[in-house]
């Protein structure tokens, strides 16, 4: 065998045998978002849609940005006319689930905003997954009458 012909056979053996024993992938689908707040408001919910690409499940297990004291994954639950916030710790993905982070559902939290969050601006989120380990995103922050990245209007 030639010397290339054995570094790519070498290559290919190496990067077979990471990709199997690779822990997971999780990847932010769709570009993460939040709401401009108005003066004074001290909360705000972030959306995104998350894929894990992985073979195994994962967890996120913490989410954290310098624009709010602390983020919780909240989602509602409705019982009858009764509309309600329930924390969800940790929030898990399966593997080869896509789970959407979206208004009305499951969503960040972000709370004990710094300043309020302006329309234009980017807010910093570092999401730690158990296996995936830690993303940074930055999510966009929208007007109120800016359409959610992934919903059409018509």
């Amino acid at each position: 065998m030639h010397t290339p012909t054995v570094a790519l056979f070498l290559a290919a053996v190496l990067t077979a045998h990471a990709a199997g024993a690779a822990p997971g992938t999780v990847l932010v689908a769709q570009r993460a978002w939040v709401l401009a707040t108005p003066p004074g408001a001290t909360v705000a919910a972030a959306y995104l849609t998350l894929d894990n690409r992985g073979h195994r499940p994962d967890r996120l297990v913490s989410v954290s940005s310098p624009r709010a004291a602390r983020i919780e994954v909240h989602t509602i639950l409705r019982e009858g006319d009764l509309v309600r916030m329930r924390r969800v710790d940790p929030l898990r993905v399966a593997a080869g689930e896509r789970l959407m982070l979206e208004p009305g559902g499951t969503h960040l939290m972000l709370m004990d905003l710094a300043s309020p969050l302006r329309a234009g601006e980017r807010v910093p989120l570092a999401l730690r997954f158990e296996v995936a380990g830690e993303i940074l995103i930055d999510a966009a922050v929208l007007a109120a009458t800016d359409p959610a990245p992934g919903h059409k209007h018509h």
